[in-house]
């Protein structure tokens, strides 16, 4: 179960977020459901289209279980595999 202690370690994919704070003003706001990952980008599924956006130069917010989750770009801006601690 995700969590706000652990959501660091899990897949996003799948999970809805908005960027709550950016250096690009732009994007603030910015909300969906993330399709895609990368090392340093999600891309997230939108009411306009798909939008692809780099990690960490941005705040998230995911929503799970009804509890809001802050979660900083540069934290989670690991490709998946490692960041959830897979081994080969």
């Amino acid at each position: 179960m995700i969590t706000a202690d652990n959501i660091k370690s899990h897949e996003f994919i799948g999970l809805n977020t908005e960027i709550i704070q950016s250096t690009n003003p732009q994007v603030i706001g910015l909300n969906g459901r993330i399709i895609n990952e990368t090392k340093s980008m999600f891309t997230i599924s939108t009411e306009k289209g798909s939008k692809t956006i780099a990690k960490s130069t941005n705040n998230w917010k995911f929503t799970i279980g009804g509890k809001e989750i802050m979660v900083e770009g540069t934290k989670i801006a690991k490709r998946p595999f490692d960041r959830i601690g897979g081994k080969a």
